[in-house]
């Protein structure tokens, strides 16, 4: 099994891929991981850190390529391989390749991952580690033009070759899905659909929801769009507003951070619009879509308008679809009459998961 794996600046992909390639090991997959920066640098110790893109065009051009044609020679030889890159960069030469197709094609990689993260995650890490300026506005268009740009990437070289766009989430949670991905050619794939935005403050909800991700993890491949969550910048910047105040104060990586509020404000239709299409590419990846539709203090039943829309999304593309109604209040005949099974409870749900994937085990 031969993964690209690109991402943009900040995504911290080396330590990420450091911990899918031990997790393997523990289930005895030897990986090889070539990082191409790192090997680049120890092809060229006459470039200081963080400067190699400060050379001419034409020599980082061949330093990548002899980079590259190391990789492929190992290729051969390793029973499996993970190459760490970019799909692009943006520097003083502005917007630019970071592979050529040529080699690539003599990869003949088995599958692309484009590796993403979100907006406060990245501003911390390049503010800690890269001397890199930036704005939010900056971060979260680079960050679609990487996921753009493998996806290109991958279907120049392969229609057939398939291609995923992944959030490392909180704590690096998503190697198990990363390795399950790469590594297990049995397992299906889902997407996790349930409100977000609209709960944020429902503790008993969100517990239930909690519960659900992972019930839902122990059984499937899972894409989850809890892994990268950034809806709740905007109406922080409002409320942030309402106060007086100049800024935005949230947590990543652990720890508190203070956002500008006029950057806050000019990237919420981004935000939207990248959530939006973000979460109908991680469906059409997957095999499936579960959906929670947990119950309000009134029996109502918590389902939005986002949630929905996958739904109608997920049933238009020919997906298995799930749902899970909690509520009091009876399911519309637009979820039923589009749902393959609806289910009253997350644990009856996860028991007919788990049971119909092992009776496949077996019949295999």
């Amino acid at each position: 099994m031969i993964v690209v794996v690109t991402g943009m600046v900040g995504v911290d992909k080396k330590s990420y891929l450091q911990k899918v390639c031990r997790l393997a090991g523990e289930r005895g997959k030897e990986v090889l991981l070539c990082n191409v920066g790192d090997q680049m640098y120890a092809e060229a110790p006459d470039i200081p850190a963080g400067k190699i893109l400060d050379i001419p065009m034409k020599r980082l051009s061949s330093l990548r390529r002899s980079v590259f044609k190391d990789i492929i020679a190992k290729a051969g030889k390793a029973p499996n391989l993970i190459v760490n890159t970019h799909a692009t960069f943006r520097w003083r030469h502005g917007l630019f390749p970071a592979v050529d197709f040529d080699q690539m094609r003599q990869l003949d990689a088995d599958m692309y991952v484009c590796l993403i993260d979100g907006v406060v995650a990245l501003h911390l890490r390049l503010v800690d580690e890269h001397a890199v300026e930036h704005s939010l506005k900056d971060l979260i268009v680079w960050r679609e033009e990487e996921i753009i740009g493998t996806e290109m990437l991958c279907k120049g070289v392969s229609e057939a070759i398939p291609f995923y766009c992944l959030a490392r989430g909180a704590k690096e949670q998503t190697t198990e899905t990363f390795c399950r991905l790469a590594f297990d050619g049995r397992g299906k794939r889902a997407y996790l659909s349930f409100p977000m935005t609209a709960v944020a403050d429902m503790e008993h909800v969100n517990e239930e929801i909690n519960g659900f991700r992972q019930l839902m993890k122990q059984v499937f491949i899972c894409f989850d769009p809890g892994d990268l969550e950034e809806a709740y910048l905007p109406e922080r910047a409002r409320r942030a507003g309402k106060k007086g105040l100049d800024y935005v104060e949230v947590k990543a990586l652990g720890r508190k951070v203070r956002l500008d509020l006029h950057e806050v404000r000019q990237i919420e239709r981004d935000i939207n619009s990248q959530i939006y299409a973000r979460d109908f590419m991680l469906i059409d990846q997957s095999d499936m879509i579960i959906s929670l539709v947990p119950s309000l203090d009134d029996g109502r039943a918590a389902i939005s308008s986002g949630v929905e829309r996958e739904l109608q999304h997920a049933h238009e593309a020919a997906k298995e679809v799930y749902v899970i109604w909690t509520a009091k209040q009876s399911p519309s005949v637009f979820v039923t009459q589009t749902a393959t099974k609806v289910f009253d409870s997350v644990a009856g749900a996860a028991d007919f998961f788990k049971k119909k994937e092992h009776a496949k085990e077996i019949k295999c």
